[in-house]
């Protein structure tokens, strides 16, 4: 009768401390989440920062760009290699490459803030919806709340990564750019049209190239966009299929 008793309460531990035990994991779980969480928010504060920071290092380095072309421009018409005009208009094309290029930077740097600031909407939201469910002890829908919330973070990350390496191709695209220009510049009065052309036909082959490399880069963006706007859409519609509680 001891054994038995002493077996039973044995068992009654052992339950008790699973039960402890996985409402620790538990709480583990949303402390985690709500940490990751915060590091977005954190994320998303200090990334606002270093945007504007970096626009205006793409402010100071245009700036520098229109310097070297205006003294380009001086040294070719007083060496009488070509007339001011006739530099503006072989110029141009590459000046306006050089605005789009910023342009963009400056639209995907907008669109990566919105992005951000919805995701971290969502994983709040994900997050209520998972306590909720674990409150209700409804084991499937923890579940799906912790690939949803999974999922989210994974599609932050890899964005982070996606923007980032935009951002360092195009500040490098912008050192390279003014690398070409300050060669030609000392060249001093030994400059000529032959090396100004032969400068923006090696921009031009270079514009090609990675133009490509953009196309392709933005479609498997976009796509990676499209499904994670359907992902959203159909978490939204499974939120409001679900019964109303009595």
């Amino acid at each position: 009768m001891v054994r038995q008793e002493s077996h039973t309460f044995e068992s009654e531990i052992k339950t008790m401390l699973s039960v402890v035990n996985a409402q620790n994991t538990l709480e583990d779980i949303i402390s985690s989440y709500e940490m990751r969480i915060q590091s977005v928010e954190a994320l998303l504060e200090t990334t606002h920062r270093f945007l504007l920071d970096f626009q205006d290092s793409v402010f100071d380095e245009r700036q520098e760009r229109e310097k070297i072309n205006h003294q380009l421009r001086e040294n070719l018409a007083q060496n009488g290699s070509l007339r001011k005009k006739d530099f503006d208009s072989m110029i141009s094309p590459m000046s306006s490459q050089q605005e789009q290029q910023e342009r963009e930077v400056r639209n995907l740097s907008k669109s990566y803030l919105s992005e951000q600031a919805t995701l971290v909407r969502e994983l709040r939201e994900s997050l209520k919806s998972f306590q909720a469910a674990l409150a209700d002890g409804e084991a499937q829908r923890v579940r799906e709340f912790q690939v949803v919330i999974k999922d989210i973070l994974s599609k932050q990350e890899k964005r982070k990564r996606e923007v980032t390496s935009r951002l360092k191709r195009f500040q490098k695209e912008q050192q390279e750019m003014s690398t070409m220009l300050k060669s030609l510049l000392e060249k001093g009065r030994e400059l000529r049209i032959k090396d100004l052309k032969s400068t923006l036909a090696e921009f031009k082959r270079q514009c090609k190239q990675r133009l490509a490399c953009r196309r392709e880069r933005k479609e498997n963006v976009q796509n990676m966009l499209k499904g994670f706007r359907r992902e959203r859409l159909r978490r939204v519609g499974d939120r409001l299929a679900l019964p109303a509680k009595s």
